[in-house]
């Protein structure tokens, strides 16, 4: 049996719309798009990680102390009548500070030393008259006896006026303690005292601290004892680390601190910006190792794991913004230093992190160098 087929019907057919026809071959594959296709890619400034030597420190709290410093304490009781000198006062060697009321003492020493004047004329006749003695006792004229009386006489005189000699200069040594001077050149400390009153040998007067021989006193944990030595490197920085002076160790103690179990150990410092008894940062360099830092400002947080972006190539000379977990050293100047997450070569993203999306287009511009450590950073 046959089939008519009406002519029109076929017309029909071959006129169906392109729209019907592209839906009969919608199950082709079609070619897959780059990540981020028809989003318009952001500009971004890059640094292309490189490793640098970083430096292995630690760090811990240290006190600077002048190896000459003295506290003034009276050596004889009084009242105290002049105060010569202020509070942070440069002062000389042997510089008058201030001044007991010496009137006492004084007085002690001139009968000591009337004393001492009736001794001498003592002493004085007595060796005229053992003189005399002598010429008499050869001419035969006196006796044996009265010649040892005049010898013991005399020796005693002697010796009664020596002693008040040496009575007198004591006294004398005395009365200049009632000057209080400066044991060395230094600065005055604070003058808890006032005009008047009286003090004794317990009494501070003040403190005079040489200040251009400074050391930094660290007690390091003995679980670096192996590790420390002269010549390490200490770092001493401010209350915002910004460094304030690079020196070394040269000096190691052979024992270890009974109370804080730590060994001392100090380093010399110049910096007119530290003093005396003040308590700095010391960061103790162990060592250098080449490790890639990054900017603190390329570095964003999110539930305190550290992230950095990274321009990664995504062919077709297309880019896109991948988010990399990072694992955080310590600070490098205005710098991390990064212990895991990324690999030489890579390009951190550093401008514009705050617009930037996980796979979202991005066009580095032109790489710049990796950061550079501050100077001294592993001095």
């Amino acid at each position: 049996m046959k089939i008519a087929v009406n002519p029109p019907f076929i017309l029909s057919i071959l006129a169906l719309p392109p729209l019907l026809a592209g839906a009969i071959g919608c199950n082709k594959a079609q070619p897959q798009q780059p990540p981020g296709a028809g989003m318009q890619a952001l500009p971004v400034q890059t640094i292309t990680v490189a490793a640098i030597p970083v430096a292995q420190a630690d760090e811990y709290v240290a006190t600077i102390k002048s190896r000459r410093s003295a506290t003034i304490n009276p050596q004889v009781d009084g009242n105290l009548t002049k105060i010569l000198v202020h509070s942070g006062d440069h002062v000389s060697a042997g510089q008058l500070l201030m001044q007991i009321d010496p009137a006492k003492q004084e007085a002690t020493l001139a009968s000591q030393a009337a004393t001492e004047q009736q001794k001498l004329a003592v002493y004085q006749y007595n060796q005229l008259q053992v003189e005399r003695q002598r010429k008499l006792f050869a001419a035969g004229i006196i006796s044996k006896d009265a010649l040892d009386q005049a010898e013991q006489a005399y020796a005693n005189s002697k010796a009664d006026y020596e002693s008040s000699s040496a009575s007198r200069q004591e006294q004398d040594r005395e009365l200049a303690y009632y000057r209080i001077a400066a044991p060395f050149e230094g600065i005055v400390g604070d003058i808890p005292v006032h005009i008047g009153d009286y003090v004794s040998s317990t009494t501070t007067l003040t403190t005079v601290d040489e200040k251009k021989d400074l050391e930094a006193y660290i007690y390091i944990p003995t679980e670096r004892a192996a590790q420390v030595r002269n010549g390490l490197g200490v770092q001493i920085v401010d209350s915002t680390d910004k460094p304030v002076e690079n020196t070394s160790i040269d000096f190691v103690s052979p024992q270890v601190d009974d109370q804080l179990q730590g060994i001392l150990v100090k380093a010399p410092v110049r910096s007119p910006l530290l003093r005396n008894e003040q308590l700095v940062k010391a960061r103790v360099v162990w060592g250098m190792s080449p490790k890639p830092i990054v900017p603190v400002l390329a570095v964003t947080r999110l539930g305190g794991q550290a992230f950095v972006f990274v321009a990664q190539d995504a062919g077709g000379g297309h880019f896109v913004a991948h988010q990399q977990a990072i694992s955080l050293g310590d600070t490098v100047g205005n710098n991390y230093a990064v212990l895991a997450g990324l690999n030489n070569g890579d390009k951190v993203i550093v401008s514009g992190t705050q617009f930037l999306m996980d796979k979202m287009p991005v066009m580095p511009l032109p790489s710049g160098p990796p950061p550079a450590a501050p100077p001294g950073a592993g001095s």
